[in-house]
């Protein structure tokens, strides 16, 4: 815990979320924007949201990534690691659990905080049409669930890219084309409305993760 620093992380995370609830206040407002993707209503807004958290947590996983694993091959600290009697594999794929994890809560938490803050600001502004009902807080926490379920594991694929050149600009980088892949929203509507989209990647990240790791055992990692 305290090599992670993972209090900084929180601490960065909850700078982004005010960011983005700034932000997301911003263009509700912005008379230009307002034309461009008027909110139409309250799961508009929210999927504004969910898209804007989502392309935040794909980097902080690479960052968490970067940071806990290849670092660690880069430097050869992650040969202290080793010596211990325990399966290379289940070693590297606990500390994978951990971002993976740390994605879900941290993306769940995100969209709850922004979308909370949101609501009261809209209150007062009144720029989201028609009333926030139960049935639509449901619709829209089982969505930010399951966008997050999928976004924790999707957010495994640029560990393929990092492992490849042990290299964390490498990790950072594919993160931000993967952001641009699965972040991009056209008058409300996104790739992750599709369901099979979400769930293709999830177990896509899962994949690349494992393929990353399956040969880790014969690795030299003093190479």
């Amino acid at each position: 815990m305290r090599k992670l620093r993972i209090w900084s992380y929180m601490r960065a995370a909850l700078i982004a979320n005010v960011v983005i609830l700034v932000l997301i206040c911003s263009i509700s407002l912005d008379a230009e924007m307002k034309q461009k993707m008027p909110f139409t209503g309250y799961d508009m807004a929210f999927t504004v949201i969910d898209t804007l958290v989502r392309g935040t947590y794909i980097v902080f996983a690479s960052v968490l990534i970067s940071r806990l694993v290849i670092d660690e091959f880069r430097k050869k600290s992650i040969m202290v690691l080793f010596m211990y009697p325990i399966n290379r594999k289940k070693l590297i794929a606990a500390k994978l659990l951990v971002v993976v994890l740390f994605t879900l809560i941290a993306d769940i938490a995100s969209n709850l905080f922004v979308g909370v803050g949101f609501y009261i600001f809209n209150l007062f502004a009144s720029v989201v049409p028609g009333t926030f009902t139960w049935s639509v807080a449901a619709k829209s926490l089982l969505t930010v669930v399951m966008s997050a379920l999928a976004t924790s594991f999707l957010s495994l694929i640029p560990l393929y890219f990092g492992m490849r050149k042990q290299s964390s600009a490498a990790t950072i980088v594919s993160s931000l084309i993967v952001v641009g892949l699965v972040c991009q929203n056209v008058e409300g509507f996104t790739l992750y409305s599709l369901i099979a989209v979400p769930i293709g990647l999830a177990l896509l990240g899962v994949a690349v993760a494992y393929l990353s790791i399956r040969n880790i055992e014969h690795v030299d990692v003093l190479k």
